[in-house]
């Protein structure tokens, strides 16, 4: 009689697409030799601005709305703007360049991509184009800050409290998308006892669950074991259940937290309410909303028409919908 070995193997392990020691890698800003370095990356700012849907459109949301009522004017249009808008709130830093005639005179206002744009010694302004370091004259460029309490050479985002809550957000939605795209997902454990099952049986049951992952997933499985006992094969499924409740309470409570640090309500991403009061006017969150948030920020664009020593930098007034 041959020997009976026990045996065990599971599916391919999940991969993370993001990388937590890259994003919270905080430093003070170090000189490297060239530039003084960000105190946090940008590059995975830039990157986690996209691993949210409420991150990214309450950032967009307030871009547009800051957008849509600034008035252009001949040396700073309005997409220039709406880029140097998208740089602040992504990046707490937003750069714009005055470019000059052989006179000497102002002829445009146009933004740097803040993602590329360092710091040097004695307050120069560089930009790295394709590993090439490109300095700016001095004082042909104004950097907009949001403070950050432990440097002064770099602004930070508001927002960083909120970003677990965002890569935890993503990081539920991955794990579902796996969960379907897999097929089997290892929501199971196949329990296999029969000793009438020999290694030829094992390899062409396990061949048969692997197969019936990907397209065509969730096909039927048929086993016949001549001899076999009860229970002998037993399929003992992994909390399914409650992995789902949790997904919907994992995805309600990181949302809360991202919209928590944007400071936008709700109703104004377009987010059904789970209530049947639902979440109130949008009328008076909108007028709320500007009133408290894009009042204070349109201020902070108008530091630029102080460096300039001309009014650049203006808006339209808000004016709220009239109830019908």
């Amino acid at each position: 009689m041959s020997e009976t070995k026990f045996e065990t193997f599971t599916f391919e392990t999940p991969v993370p697409v993001l990388d937590q020691r890259d994003f919270w890698g905080y430093l003070q800003s170090v000189w490297n030799g060239r530039w003084y370095e960000p105190p946090m990356s940008f590059d995975s700012l830039a990157k986690a601005l996209t691993s949210n849907p409420h991150h990214q459109s309450a950032i967009n949301y307030k871009a547009n709305l800051l957008a849509g009522h600034f008035k252009p004017h001949k040396l700073l249009s309005r997409p220039d703007f709406k880029r140097l808008a998208l740089d602040f709130l992504v990046f707490g830093n937003a750069y714009v360049e005055r470019r000059t005639s052989m006179l000497k005179t102002t002829t445009a206002l146009k933004p740097t991509l803040a993602r590329w744009t360092r710091v040097a010694k004695d307050d120069q302004i560089m930009m790295l184009i394709d590993g090439e370091e490109h300095f700016f004259d001095p004082g042909s460029v104004f950097q907009m800050v949001e403070p950050d309490i432990s440097q002064e050479l770099y602004g930070l985002p508001g927002y960083l409290g909120a970003m677990q809550s965002a890569l935890l957000n993503e990081a539920a939605t991955l794990f579902r998308r796996k969960y379907y795209i897999n097929g089997s997902h290892a929501g199971f454990i196949l329990y296999l006892t029969d000793q009438g099952a020999n290694q030829e049986d094992i390899d062409g049951l396990r061949k048969a669950l692997k197969e019936a992952k990907g397209p065509g997933n969730f096909r039927n499985l048929f086993m016949y074991a001549p001899g076999g006992k009860k229970d002998g094969l037993q399929l003992i499924p992994i909390s399914e259940v409650t992995a789902k409740d949790e997904f919907y309470y994992m995805k309600n409570v990181t949302r809360d937290d991202v919209l928590s640090a944007h400071r936008v309500p709700p109703q104004l991403l377009g987010i059904i309410p789970g209530n049947a009061g639902g979440f109130g006017s949008v009328e008076q969150a909108a007028q709320v909303f500007f009133r408290n948030e894009i009042v204070p920020l349109e201020a902070s664009f108008t530091a630029i028409n102080d460096w300039l020593d001309e009014e650049v930098v203006a808006f339209n007034p808000y004016e709220p919908i009239a109830a019908a």
